[in-house]
């Protein structure tokens, strides 16, 4: 496989969707678990 600025870019930024959609996954998770005895909506 050719190894360019650009395929190194483009792992770059695969890498930093991931850990971003990640992080609000893990928020949303941690939010849940805060308010899941909550009984207002």
């Amino acid at each position: 496989m050719y190894i360019d600025e650009y395929v190194i870019s483009g792992f770059i930024i695969v890498a930093l969707t991931i850990a971003f959609f990640g992080g609000v996954y893990r928020f949303i998770k941690n939010d849940i678990a805060k308010h899941k005895g909550d009984t207002q909506h």
